[in-house]
């Protein structure tokens, strides 16, 4: 009958350098399908290469291997994965079972890169386990196990994709006599039930219980006897038949995820101390754009409260100075009349101030006074919170009214009396209060705007100020999209009443638009010295995911002999590091939003939305994808046979 595996001139030469070592010189043979095999050889050998060429652990430097008649010693890493997966299982002297691992997981771990669904995998790991006397110690991790206990799962783990070859190297070797009698016997009820066994060891005792036995010495087949023949073809065809067949993938991403978690919890401590370089990069972008935006929009709403289509015309007081010198009245009442007049403006606010001392009862207060006109609240977005503002009557009948500003009305009447109707003496002279304004806060350059006492303009340059011009005047425009071409007009308007250009005009749109490109400047860099922080944390996470390769060689090398492709562990490894990142991010988040809950209590101006807190996780993640993928690639192009053999 066809043999099922076929060497023919078979070699193998290891390079250090420009030395070459030949480990096997020229090895044919043929094994059938059912068949007991001992290849037996005293270490140096080569047993354990031939044992590795067999399994598609290694390739060959020269000759052909042929599996079911199939030429398989060019096949590619992905192919050789796929002939691992369907055809061999393998049994390994230290068990080589992963530590993190429960004995059921261990089983599984074939299936899951067979495409397995979760269910059939779960039944098949224990109904194996439970003919093998392990059905009480499905989940018991391999340092809960014995010896033996431990090799016994090896075997369910080389029997859960069918295991039609069955490789076993030393399987006896770390086990006590009883034990390794057991898995023997166990070898042998296998070999009855149609599976090819392969048996590498050292110990002629364990040799002897095959049907056939290979000698190897210094690279060469010294002999090959076959005691008596008790191949079993027809139930090695029928295990070929129930051999799991999937889509050579993980599973499902959450089976990836588990694993990833398992082995980030082997290590919490180093582990811990990665997620927190993440934590302190995704806390610091959200809590600092968190602050850069608020006081962004703290600003802005100030600006906003003046009005953006609003136009001040001021003295433009470096001119003024180069002129011909002298007290000059630049900005008077009747410049906000012609104003007034120009197309696109529906109104001009004067004002005039002057630090003045106010006087209530025994209780002075130096504040400022405004002499305004009856358009001021709509001008400054400012509402009057108790009684009225300045009308016209009082402005033509040069009425003695004051409307306070609420720091002002704090001061005055401490005790919360009501002040409408009282009288204060504004520089000892009698106002009566007929209003008090709204809250306003600080204004832009960071003054109390509610530190003020607002006097009818007539009122005020009479009685209180001594003279004629304004401090300013406040344009309001009606249409915001002819802003520019309304201020060029005023502009030439001033500049032929007073026959200089002595007035400058400043644009609170454009003043807007300087604080929005000045705010997203501060948050860039804010962003800039938080994403440093992101960057160290990266760093961490591949710092981590290549110690975790080194430590966790030989699982790699299980993983591959058990079926695993390239990109399953890439995958895997990737996995881990966005585990790590995901976590790490998510707790940052959470960080990053409590500083700022807790700067906003504190006073600052805070403001959360979705798209920094978004950012900032999706960098996290990015961050574990971008800093796991070499850690990642290395593991995924590690050989089999050399990951197996690392200590």
């Amino acid at each position: 009958m066809p043999a099922i595996i076929s060497l023919k001139d078979i070699s193998k030469t290891y390079y250090n350098g420009d030395l070459a070592v030949e480990v096997l010189h020229g090895i044919s043979l043929d094994i059938e399908a059912g068949e007991f095999v001992a290849i037996i050889g005293q270490s140096g050998s080569g047993k354990s290469t031939l044992m590795n060429i067999l399994g598609c652990l290694d390739k060959p430097t020269s000759g052909d291997y042929l599996l079911d008649g199939e030429h398989v010693a060019n096949f590619d890493a992905d192919e050789l994965a796929a002939l691992r997966r369907r055809t061999f299982g393998f049994v390994f002297q230290s068990y080589n079972l992963i530590p993190t691992a429960s004995a059921q997981e261990n089983v599984e771990v074939p299936a899951v890169y067979a495409g397995a669904s979760a269910r059939d995998r779960h039944e098949r790991a224990e109904a194996l386990l439970t003919s093998l006397k392990l059905g009480d110690r499905l989940d018991h991790r391999p340092n809960q196990l014995s010896g033996g206990q431990q090799q016994r799962v090896s075997i369910a783990r080389a029997l859960m994709n069918g295991g039609r070859v069955i490789l076993a190297d030393e399987p006896t070797g770390a086990l006590d006599s009883q034990s390794g009698d057991e898995v023997m016997a166990l070898l042998r009820s296998m070999n009855d039930d149609g599976h090819t066994i392969i048996v590498i060891t050292h110990s002629r005792e364990v040799a002897e219980q095959a049907d056939r036995l290979i000698e190897l010495r210094d690279g060469r087949i010294i002999a090959d006897r076959t005691k008596k023949r008790r191949s079993n073809p027809d139930a090695a065809s029928g295990l070929k038949q129930k051999a799991i067949e999937g889509v050579a993938a993980i599973a499902d991403v959450t089976e990836a995820i588990k694993m990833a978690v398992r082995a980030l919890r082997a290590n919490l401590f180093r582990t811990i101390l990665t997620l927190l370089g993440i934590v302190i990069g995704v806390g610091s972008v959200v809590a600092m754009l968190a602050i850069g935006t608020g006081a962004q929009n703290s600003v802005l709403d100030r600006i906003s409260s003046m009005g953006s289509d609003l136009l001040v015309v001021r003295p433009n007081m470096a001119n003024f100075r180069g002129g011909t010198g002298g007290s000059v009245v630049t900005l008077i009442p009747a410049d906000a009349d012609a104003i007034l007049e120009q197309p696109n403006v529906a109104f001009a606010v004067p004002e005039m101030t002057s630090t003045m001392t106010v006087r209530y009862g025994n209780i002075d207060y130096q504040t400022s006074a405004n002499g305004t006109v009856p358009q001021f609240p709509v001008a400054e977005s400012w509402k009057v919170s108790k009684g009225e503002f300045i009308n016209q009557n009082d402005m033509d009948s040069y009425a003695p009214v004051a409307v306070l500003g609420k720091t002002v009305e704090k001061t005055l009447f401490p005790d919360g009396e009501n002040p409408l109707g009282k009288y204060v003496l504004v520089n000892k002279i009698p106002f009566q209060i007929i209003g008090v304004m709204s809250e306003m806060g600080a204004g832009p350059g960071g003054n109390d705007q509610d530190d003020t006492i607002l006097v009818p303009l007539t009122t005020g340059s009479m009685r209180l100020f001594g003279q004629r011009n304004v401090r300013s005047i406040t344009v309001q425009v009606k249409d915001g999209a002819a802003i520019d071409a309304t201020q060029q007009t005023i502009q030439e308007l001033l500049d032929r009443r007073h026959k200089r250009q002595d007035t400058q005009i400043t644009n609170m749109a454009s003043i807007r638009e300087a604080v929005t490109e000045t705010s997203n400047t501060l948050k860039l860099f804010l962003g800039a010295v938080a994403a440093i922080s992101l960057l160290v944390g990266g760093i961490g996470v591949m710092n981590i995911m290549l110690v975790s390769v080194s430590e966790r060689t030989r699982e790699i090398g299980v993983r591959m002999a058990t079926g695993a492709r390239q990109r399953d562990i890439l995958l895997q490894f990737i996995i881990e590091a966005l585990v790590v990142s995901a976590i790490g991010g998510a707790i940052g988040v959470v960080a990053g939003l409590g500083t700022g809950v807790l700067a906003k209590v504190l006073g600052a101006p805070i403001s959360f939305t979705v798209g920094p807190v978004a950012l900032a996780f999706a960098c996290s993640f990015l961050t574990g994808l971008v800093f796991g993928y070499l850690p990642a690639r290395n593991a995924s192009r590690l050989q089999p046979a050399v990951a197996l053999s690392s200590e």
